[in-house]
């Protein structure tokens, strides 16, 4: 059983107060509605040979390094092309102080939802994701590897897990 002391639960409110506010501040809006995700995953589901999507992962319980979990021990997951890192994470960084490796273990760093499927098949992906008027792109590989991994190449860094 985990257990939270109240220090990190003043720590987790405060830098959600603190984001918030600046949120206000810099009049950010949400990029997209979590149920959106749900539909375009639906569309896909509805309109690809389902023996092509080798997996979907939502980032969420595991962020970006959830792929972890499910990924073969010969395997090495590379992203390299991510999403521009929205504005509320930059926050959550500065004002925490947690550094980039982590911040990619814990939040989903502007990426909802990915599939694992060939290449010829991605822009059939990204037009569904599109016609729902939510972004998609390719934002990386899978390869062999001599052990499980995966490595992320973003403007912070690169980050082996």
């Amino acid at each position: 059983m985990l257990n939270v002391t109240p220090l990190a639960t003043i720590i987790v409110d405060s830098v959600t107060q603190i984001a918030q506010n600046k949120l206000k501040k810099e009049k950010i809006k949400p990029t997209s509605i979590p149920a959106i995700s749900a539909w375009v995953i639906k569309k896909v589901l509805d309109c690809l040979d389902r023996t092509k999507i080798h997996g979907i992962v939502h980032c969420s319980g595991g962020a970006q390094t959830k792929i972890l979990h499910f990924l073969g021990d010969n395997l090495r997951v590379v992203k390299n092309n991510m999403f521009p890192l929205p504005p509320l994470f930059r926050i959550i960084r500065s004002e925490s102080q947690t550094t980039w490796e982590e911040m990619y273990k814990v939040f989903n760093m502007g990426h909802r939802v990915e599939l694992y499927l060939p290449e010829e098949f991605a822009q059939e992906v990204i037009d569904i994701s599109h016609s729902f008027n939510v972004d998609a792109q390719i934002i990386g590989h899978v390869e062999q590897s001599n052990k499980k991994e995966l490595i992320i190449q973003s403007p912070y860094g690169t980050f082996e897990y």
